[in-house]
């Protein structure tokens, strides 16, 4: 079994009303996982970081250290794989 504490920063860009964006933050919370949790919703600002970080404007989008994991989709692919644990502890 894998540790749950994870080496790697994990941010989650989203907003308060999607609700892939409230399953990608189950997720994480439920691996145990701490992360970063940037509303984009009204934020310019914000909305510029993602984009920048990402390369893609829909909510969310994960990152993992500096490396965009992409929505929620990817984010439970991985997980399933086992990669989302290798990511994290890499």
């Amino acid at each position: 079994m894998t540790s749950n504490s994870s080496n790697k920063q994990v941010t989650v860009y989203g907003n308060t009303s999607c609700p892939y964006c409230g399953a990608a933050r189950m997720l994480l919370t439920r691996k145990g996982v701490d992360f970063d949790d940037i509303i984009v919703t009204d934020n310019p600002s914000l909305l510029a970081e993602m984009l920048e970080r990402s390369g893609r404007r829909t909510v969310p989008q994960i990152l993992v250290g500096d490396t965009p994991v992409g929505g929620f989709d990817e984010l439970s692919s991985l997980d399933k794989s086992g990669e989302l644990d290798k990511m994290l502890a890499g």
